[in-house]
């Protein structure tokens, strides 16, 4: 469908987006596209002419036809964690090391940004993860990890699906990711990678002390914990890369797996295997 507005976000160094930005304003001039700039992009770029501020409330940021997003994977996930819930697809042009969740590379800005403005565009709907932390419940759409602290002992963590402990193993943390975050932190521990579109979620570990430590991939239905076994020592949170609490001694987290949670934009008749090829692939040369 061909959006009325775009609102576009960038990553924190206007100089590399600066262009980009003002490049997608004059096409969606010409395609008569209304653009919205939210206040923090008007100051880091000033109110690029021909674009008009978005509405600094939260309810009319949201009120967009696309997001279109200027960065890497971190700045593209922060905002399909803001349209989670929403039916706006998130357009994203990768200005960043590896943009796997990119849509187009900067140098197909201009056609992919028409393509988008006409409505020529896949969008595939990514599951999350809800993880239920301090009285509320966080989402990842990547990858939930829980880390030693800093300077901390090593990490003493147990898991259990459905209620079932499946293992204690000592370690510098743990990671549970989506389809979508397979490809990161996971990958980076030696976990497999799950094609988009697969039912299921993995849990795999950072640095175990031990032999036997192998890597799981859980059904959708069925819910995970992770129990801190140390009686002393907290152990960080982290949802996508960013901070959200810490987990006490002897504390627990129960994370679950959560359908169609944000919308990613794809260029017509892209897979997730040509990703991986393009992404992945080149850098074992």
């Amino acid at each position: 469908m061909r959006p009325g507005s775009i609102t576009i976000f960038s990553h924190s160094r206007p100089g590399d987006t600066g262009p980009a930005l003002r490049r997608i304003v004059e096409i969606a001039r010409e395609a008569d596209v209304e653009v919205r700039l939210p206040g923090a992009e008007v100051e880091k770029h000033g109110l690029v002419e021909g674009a008009v501020e978005a509405p600094a409330d939260d309810a009319g940021l949201l009120d967009t036809g696309l997001a279109v997003v200027l960065g890497g994977d971190g700045t593209i996930l922060t905002h399909l964690r803001k349209f989670a819930g929403t039916e706006v697809p998130v357009f994203a042009i990768n200005y960043g090391a590896i943009g796997f969740l990119a849509t187009v590379e900067p140098w197909e800005l201009d056609e992919g940004l028409r393509r988008a403005l006409e409505g020529e565009i896949d969008v595939m709907a990514l599951p999350g993860l809800l993880a239920e932390l301090n009285g509320g419940e966080r989402l990842a759409v990547n990858d939930v990890s829980i880390h030693r602290r800093h300077n901390g002992r090593v990490a003493e963590l147990a898991y259990f699906v459905e209620g079932e402990e499946l293992g204690e193993v000592r370690c510098d943390g743990l990671v549970v990711s989506t389809p979508a975050g397979s490809t990161g932190y996971n990958l980076a521990n030696g976990g497999p990678v799950l094609a988009w579109g697969v039912e299921g979620y993995i849990v795999s570990f950072i640095a175990p002390h031990t032999l036997t430590a192998r890597s799981l991939v859980v059904a959708p239905g069925n819910r995970l914990e992770v129990t801190n076994r140390s009686a002393s020592d907290e152990v960080d949170v982290i949802t996508d890369g960013q901070a959200v609490g810490v987990l006490a001694p002897e504390g627990s987290i129960p994370i679950h797996f959560a359908h169609r949670q944000a919308l990613l934009a794809q260029a017509p008749g892209a897979t997730f295997y040509h990703r991986l090829r393009d992404k992945f692939g080149r850098l074992s040369y």
